[in-house]
């Protein structure tokens, strides 16, 4: 999430992720009088696997990797390179993997092989392009790549510019597949955000052919949480904002600076809040809740499923207005606002934030187009289920986005989820021209989804927000519950959605995260398929 202003710059993200990989692990049959409904659900639920088991999953995944590989139908060149396995409680596995070719990456090729206890086997692919080219060898010097890619940051107007070495890949999310080379520019965005432009240059032409901005931005404010429990360590001289509860996540003090980790908050007492601290406690808190909610929600150990915390670091900057999470360094990073005065570090931005990175784990939906459009709605999305989750009466529940920080000065929130054109700028329904908007406005028709799909459509009143939610068609739809629909998502997030995903296959993806949670017949499974219509995804 980011501030978005009439002079907001033009933004793209990383299209893939490193993800984890968990393996093949027994489990006992459950047995009792729950509905069938319930047990097709807990089948279809993943399973929570140990860092020893996780790691011991990788290695079983990749060694089986050339024959699964064979399987599915992959030339001689192609190799799959395992990025995780989801384990299904009812012995379906789901295995995510890269690929590469003739040894190079393949960006866009990614696939998850989903296989039942059964032996049937599906794969769901993010391109079905076939991955070949005439020959590895590039016409384009890496040299003339890398100026390629200091020209698009200068027309980005990026600052303090520097181009790595540029790496040679197979560009295969476009359509046809196409030898280029990835060059990462580092440098500063125009805001003061730390940038991280990822650039593809075709090997032959030079021509661009994506960019993507790692860094992601986003919006918000400290002091909304209240009193809020923290969980902290004892040190010899009296505590620390180190969570050993949540894989060991640590809360920084950059103290106004761009670089490094900074320096860990200690404390002589276990009473936290004066001065500089009060900015760490919200971070703190912000970041345990999240983990709470994936772990006690959807069965998540952090934010890459391995039981690893990331760490958090506040006051960024001099008068830095947003807040970012960067996957290189694995951490959540808060400025202190205009005038150093409001610090960004409220639990919708953590939330938000860090969802990225689950997103970047799993799915890796491009930040571009509409898959762009679906990313950012995932972290709309889980912040939302977050911040119901909370359940922290100082900032209660709702389907407003960042709805505490009056980015618009009217008490305005910064978007709608039941009806997204509110904001004026974002979609309420789905159009072929939706991938052309900024990815927080091709947003709207997913965030407009998950509101139909938890609460349905009309006119009524939740924890004193009052809404009405519209129809593509005029249809009425009677939703199936928050709690469903967040699971529903967050399935088809991590075993159906690929990089490329767009709304039409989030639509199939959805649906096939439902059949496996509450069958193909069940009310969830219709009322997914009349929730797209009504956004007019069909």
């Amino acid at each position: 999430m980011r501030l978005i202003t009439s002079t907001s710059r033009k933004h793209t993200l990383r299209a893939a992720a490193l993800v984890a990989s968990a393996a093949m692990v027994a489990v006992g049959v459950q047995t009792g009088s729950a509905t069938a409904a319930a047990d097709r659900e807990n089948g279809a639920t993943a399973l929570a696997l140990s860092a020893g088991q996780r790691v011991s999953a990788l290695k079983d995944a990749q060694a089986g990797a050339s024959s699964t590989a064979a399987k599915i139908g992959l030339g001689g060149k192609e190799k799959l390179v395992v990025r995780d396995v989801v384990k299904d409680a009812n012995g379906t596995v789901h295995t995510r993997y890269e690929r590469t070719y003739d040894g190079l990456p393949v960006l866009g090729g990614d696939l998850v092989v989903h296989q039942a206890k059964s032996g049937s086997r599906s794969v769901t692919k993010a391109t079905e392009t076939d991955i070949s080219v005439p020959t590895t060898s590039a016409s384009l010097a890496p040299a003339a790549a890398k100026q390629k890619a200091l020209g698009v940051a200068a027309a980005e107007k990026t600052a303090k510019a520097d181009g790595q070495a540029p790496r040679k890949v197979i560009w295969a999310a476009g359509g046809k597949a196409v030898l280029a080379y990835e060059t990462v520019v580092k440098g500063v965005q125009k805001d003061g955000t730390p940038s991280k432009l990822h650039v593809v240059t075709d090997a032959a032409s030079g021509k661009t052919l994506f960019q993507r901005e790692a860094i992601e931005t986003g919006s918000g404010t400290s002091t909304y949480s209240g009193t809020v429990p923290l969980t902290t360590t004892k040190t010899s001289s009296g505590y620390a904002l180190t969570d050993g509860a949540r894989g060991g996540h640590k809360t920084y003090d950059l103290k106004q600076g761009t670089s490094g980790t900074g320096t860990l908050f200690t404390n002589s007492s276990d009473v936290w809040g004066s001065g500089r601290q009060a900015a760490a406690v919200d971070a703190h808190y912000g970041a345990a809740v999240t983990w709470d909610f994936y772990k006690n929600v959807l069965g998540r150990s952090g934010i890459k499923g391995d039981g690893v915390g990331a760490y958090s670091r506040v006051h960024y900057g001099n008068g830095y207005v947003n807040a970012f999470w960067d996957d290189d360094c694995f951490c959540m990073t808060y400025g202190d606002g205009e005038n150093n005065a409001n610090p960004l570090t409220s639990l919708d931005v953590a939330a938000h934030e860090m969802t990225h990175g689950v997103t970047s784990a799993t799915a890796g939906l491009n930040y571009s187009g509409e898959s762009g459009g679906l990313n950012e709605a995932t972290s709309d999305i889980f912040g939302t289920a977050s911040e119901f989750y909370a359940n922290n009466s100082s900032d209660a529940g709702d389907y407003l986005i960042g709805e505490k920080i009056d980015i618009n000065g009217d008490g305005t929130p910064l978007r709608y989820m039941d009806k997204p054109s509110k904001d004026g700028g974002s979609k309420d329904y789905w159009s072929s021209s939706l991938g052309n908007n900024d990815v927080h406005y091709s947003s709207g028709p997913a965030n407009h989804f998950f509101y139909l799909l938890s609460e349905g459509s009309g006119a009524k009143t939740i924890n004193g927000v009052s809404y009405n939610s519209p129809t593509y068609d005029n249809s009425k739809v009677t939703g199936i519950g928050r709690d469903k629909a967040t699971k529903i998502w967050y399935k088809a997030l991590t075993t159906y959605f690929t990089s490329t995903t767009n709304y039409k296959a989030a639509r199939t993806g959805t649906l096939k995260a439902t059949a496996d949670l509450y069958g193909s017949t069940s009310t969830e499974y219709k009322t997914v398929a009349a929730a797209w219509t009504a956004i007019n995804v069909k």
